[in-house]
């Protein structure tokens, strides 16, 4: 693969980000998930050139059906921003995800940076301060989420803009296994699941993310926010709908979506 393609790749998603229009997959220029991260790096080195902070990071692909969706056997991340918090409560403009989802997840704070080229459970256990239950709202740059694992990837994972909840909880009062979500949409039930659902654990997410980081020299550092991947079914986002997530043990967390773009 040329860097020329590679640049192709992030100029075309880049166009779909400026101007709010989904553009064509990149799979035509890219193939490999190397190839995938490379774009996404470049994307990223662009956006913290522009002064974007970064605050930690998503994995997608945790749920076994999506795997087999699209032909892998592993997760995938992207890198979260501050400009894609969202207050809990707070309303998302129309426009401002492009083709948005909504799923929930367990995510993790830490206050210890994880650089060892191995990690253990334990390890990651140490290094979370505590857990918050969040909302992902996922997007794609990509026309009709037509992606394949190597369109995702490059597409930052299909991030969009996340929800955290306020009431931090430690690791040691809840059980991220068997913690239960619900998810409802405007008051109806739309999405449930477990903890378990989730690479089996969420802190086998976690796990997978802090050694891949160190392997491409990205790791994950104290103060950085993991969103572990959906513990349910995503569900599509229209304007006026309203989200709120219930996770057992860690509370919940709601957000908005605007009518109208401001």
């Amino acid at each position: 693969m040329t860097t020329t393609n590679i640049d192709d790749a992030a100029e075309r998603l880049d166009g779909a980000y400026t101007h709010g229009v989904p553009c064509d997959p990149v799979r035509d220029l890219i193939t490999t998930v190397e190839d995938a991260y490379a774009v996404q790096n470049l994307m990223t080195e662009c956006w913290l050139d522009e002064g974007r902070r970064l605050t930690g990071r998503k994995i997608g692909l945790t749920s076994r059906a999506v795997q087999a969706q699209l032909g892998v056997d592993s997760p995938d991340f992207g890198m979260l921003f501050a400009d894609m918090a969202v207050p809990d409560g707070a309303e998302i403009p129309a426009g401002a995800v492009l083709q948005p989802r909504a799923e929930a997840e367990v995510a993790l704070v830490l206050d210890r940076d994880l650089t060892h080229e191995r990690h253990t459970v334990a390890d990651v256990i140490r290094a979370t301060a505590f857990a918050l239950p969040a909302i992902e709202v996922v997007g794609s740059r990509v026309r009709d989420w037509d992606i394949t694992l190597a369109d995702t990837v490059a597409d930052n994972a299909s991030s969009g803009m996340y929800v955290l909840g306020g009431r931090p909880v430690p690791l040691s009062d809840v059980d991220l296994r068997l913690c239960g979500m619900v998810m409802e949409r405007r008051g109806d039930q739309v999405s449930t699941g477990t903890g378990a659902a989730c690479l089996g654990h969420p802190l086998n997410a976690a796990l997978w993310l802090a050694d891949t980081l160190v392997r491409v020299a990205r790791p994950l550092r104290a103060g950085d926010t993991v969103l572990t991947g959906a513990l349910g079914p995503v569900v599509a986002a229209a304007p006026g709908d309203v989200f709120e997530a219930r996770i057992e043990g860690l509370g919940d967390v709601r957000v908005a979506f605007g009518k109208e773009p401001r």
